[in-house]
């Protein structure tokens, strides 16, 4: 798995565990949900990369959500699954804010993330609103 891929993952379970259980920022950053052997095991670019996200993120929510928000269709954004608003979160920040990356690619990623982590159809539904996301924001 490529190294940004497993970056991507870690900044979308920090901005889960965020999201559930309002984990400061702080905390997020040393990724306490992962167990000691498993955090000794990351490499630093991917910790660094995953934390530049999840810092990102959560320091431009607002931006970021209401961002989600003018890209569901029908749909309140109260009622988003909180896998599902994890990755559009990790997704839009990138989108938005890290324009060095290919936007194809960010949405590929969190399609994949999405196809692992959520519903059977969440990866649908997600690239959906991540490819509206870009049209606005080319």
């Amino acid at each position: 798995m490529a190294s940004r891929r497993k970056a991507r993952i870690l900044a979308f379970q920090a901005l889960y565990a965020w999201e559930t259980s309002k984990t400061p920022l702080s905390e997020l950053l040393e990724f306490p949900w992962l167990e000691e052997s498993k955090k000794d095991q990351i490499e630093d670019d991917i910790a660094a990369f995953s934390r530049v996200i999840i810092a990102g993120t959560i320091e431009n929510i607002q931006v970021v959500d209401e961002c989600i928000k003018r890209h569901l269709s029908h749909w309140p954004f109260e009622r988003l699954k909180k896998v599902d608003l994890a990755i559009l979160r990790t997704g839009t920040y990138c989108l938005l804010f890290q324009r060095d990356m290919p936007a194809q690619i960010t949405i590929d990623e969190a399609i994949e993330i999405a196809k692992e982590y959520g519903s059977e159809d969440s990866y649908k539904f997600i690239n959906a609103v991540l490819d509206g996301i870009h049209k606005e924001n080319p």
